[in-house]
């Protein structure tokens, strides 16, 4: 073999074992067999040794090419997703692996998801031990939340500020460069004075309560006090306004659920809704390091009641707020309803924001408002909720006469759960 043959040889196999390393692979000492997805090996693991390159002509071989498709890979990110096998994660974690922007995606989450073409590690987030498990990664959006309404308070608490604390902690430790948290714009606060819209940088002014808000407020002090504890890792938070899409159910989505919207006397809402692939794009120019920071994610601009009823056919039913809060309160408090009384402000009171950000890095949403609303009534089909609370359709029959009753959650609700406690 000539010795320009042989040059070719040991510059293609050390290309490839360069590109291994930098995209994170596992060691080759006998990872777990169902860590590594094998579909998911690049072509540079192939031994070039067992080619026969004497009958390739060399000199119409692009080495420099070869070479600068090393560099342009080396240069791209490795990401890692965690709560990959479910909900969000998983369909984040199907976009970025399609994506040509990172050199190889990781999927994190405590059993194995059915994506291919990504690299697995099953783990615990919540474990101390995480960090043993960043290795090679440079960067890590955090997915894996408790966001069921039905859940408990205080498990669902300890889940989601446990976890992103632990996150926060194993990436600085595991040498992960950027952490990408996920809250909400309702961190802002819903109140009647709001402007339409809000700054990115206006005050959070939710109440620190035992809601999924109360989570998310906990969560950005976490992203707060990090530049401090973990200095040299870059901590971005994304705030989506009402999310929408496939398999998301919150307060927001079951307020379409009821036989009439709620509205409070003297005040006007706006809705901005934000749909999830509009979510999934900006997180990924958040992994580029293209956006950073703390910003918001949302449709253009907002809908008011008006439109909203039009394009729903669902008429309001205006109560005075005293009345409204005060007794979604008591109804809370017995059990009845699952949202604490202020979760109601955010489908009476603006929280519109302005997704000032994205929109200087020349992202657009590909989703309107309209067409969000849209999705949103037709997942609705075969629910029924009040205040909040899914109801069997046989309780959702509720007259038109009963709709202020109904609204606040007392007349269905309450016969509903008097009949479960005849029969325990």
């Amino acid at each position: 073999m000539s010795d320009r043959v042989a040059k070719v040889r040991r510059g293609r196999s050390g290309a490839a074992r360069s590109g291994q390393a930098h995209a994170g692979l596992e060691p080759p000492r006998k990872p777990p067999q169902d860590s590594v997805d094998q579909d998911s090996l690049d072509q540079d693991s192939v031994d070039l040794g067992s080619v026969d390159l004497d009958g390739i002509d060399l000199d119409s071989v692009d080495l420099d090419g070869a070479d600068q498709g090393v560099a342009d890979r080396a240069s791209r990110p490795v990401i890692a997703v965690t709560g990959a096998a479910h909900d969000l994660g998983f369909a984040l974690t199907a976009r970025l692996a399609q994506s040509d922007r990172f050199s190889r995606v990781i999927a994190m989450d405590d059993h194995r998801g059915e994506l291919t073409g990504v690299v697995w590690r099953m783990v615990d987030i919540r474990d101390p031990m995480l960090a043993s498990r960043l290795s090679g990664i440079d960067v890590i959006v955090h997915t894996d939340l408790d966001l069921a309404a039905g859940s408990d308070p205080k498990a669902r608490r300890a889940y989601n500020v446990r976890g992103a604390q632990t996150v926060l902690t194993a990436a600085a430790a595991g040498g992960v460069s950027r952490v990408i948290l996920i809250t909400s714009a309702m961190v802002y606060g819903a109140h009647p004075d709001n402007p339409v819209p809000l700054g990115e940088g206006a005050p959070l002014n939710a109440d620190p309560d035992g809601s999924v808000v109360g989570d998310y407020m906990e969560i950005e002090q976490l992203a707060e006090r990090s530049p401090r504890t973990n200095p040299g890792m870059e901590v971005t938070v994304v705030r989506p306004a009402a999310l929408v899409g496939e398999g998301i159910d919150t307060l927001i989505t079951r307020h379409f659920e009821a036989p009439r919207l709620l509205a409070v006397k003297g005040c006007a809402p706006r809705w901005q809704f934000c749909h999830i692939s509009d979510l999934m794009s900006a997180i990924e120019l958040a992994a580029t390091g293209t956006v950073s920071g703390a910003f918001a994610v949302g449709c253009e601009g907002w809908l008011d009641q008006d439109q909203v009823e039009e394009l729903s056919g669902l008429r309001r039913i205006e109560l005075p707020a005293g009345v409204t809060f005060a007794t979604a309160q008591r109804l809370h408090r017995a059990g009845i309803t699952p949202a604490p009384v202020a979760d109601l402000h955010y489908v009476v009171y603006p929280w519109v924001v302005d997704c000032q950000t994205l929109r200087e890095a020349g992202w657009k949403p590909d989703v309107t408002n309209t067409e969000a609303l849209a999705q949103l009534l037709l997942q609705r089909a075969g629910h029924h909720a009040v205040a909040g609370r899914r109801l069997a359709k046989k309780d959702a029959t509720i007259t038109a006469a009963g709709a202020t009753v109904a609204v606040i959650g007392t007349a269905a609700i309450v016969r509903q759960v008097r009949k479960r406690r005849r029969e325990v």
